[in-house]
């Protein structure tokens, strides 16, 4: 079997059982840590990973994303993130549940306290850090907001699985941390 064919099986595999998952205990902490576990499992066979079949990027851009699968549906979507250039992204939420696990390099993750308020008053505060790396990954609920920080110098490989594609969000907010104010945030996953 060719690498690409046992890694499109590996990644069949384990989004069925994500799919199990969030079928049996709906969307909880405790069904992404079990959809984290699973994804870890994934992300800890860097052979179905190479850089040869994920190159990285020479361009000034310095990052980018494939989509490895998505349900017909919009559903279940996972992206591999490459990046080998200083990446930072201003505390956002997905409106989805997400699941990030390393493969290779550190993304650091910082969590905040708080969802804006209804009318988005409410400044966030970061209340802890997860370093994502091999062997680990960070759960996200919907309305959770998280920023991500990739220092420069080191290749970052990162799988990140999204309850519903980026195609399908609507009224993604992030949190502008000089003027302290909420806007929309319709880009790239993160």
């Amino acid at each position: 079997m060719s690498r690409t064919a046992e890694r499109n099986q590996a990644i069949s595999e384990a989004l069925g059982q994500v799919r199990s998952i969030e079928a049996e205990q709906g969307v909880t902490r405790k069904a992404l840590e079990d959809i984290r576990d699973v994804m870890v499992g994934l992300a800890t066979r860097a052979e179905l990973f190479p850089e040869e079949d994920f190159p990285i990027p020479d361009d000034a851009n310095g990052e980018w994303f494939d989509v490895l699968s998505v349900d017909d549906d919009g559903r279940f979507e996972l992206y591999m993130e490459v990046a080998n250039v200083h990446v930072t992204t201003p505390p956002h939420d997905h409106t989805t549940w997400a699941v990030v696990t390393g493969i290779r390099g550190l993304e650091l993750n910082k969590i905040y306290e708080g969802d804006g308020g209804p009318k988005g008053e409410a400044p966030l505060k970061v209340d802890h850090e997860v370093a994502v790396k091999a062997g680990t990954g960070v759960c996200l609920m919907p309305d959770d907001f998280h920023s991500i920080h990739i220092e420069p110098g080191q290749i970052n490989m990162h799988l990140h699985l999204y309850g519903l594609g980026f195609a399908h969000l609507k009224g993604r907010k992030m949190f502008d941390e000089a003027t302290r104010e909420y806007r929309s945030f319709d880009s790239l996953p993160s």
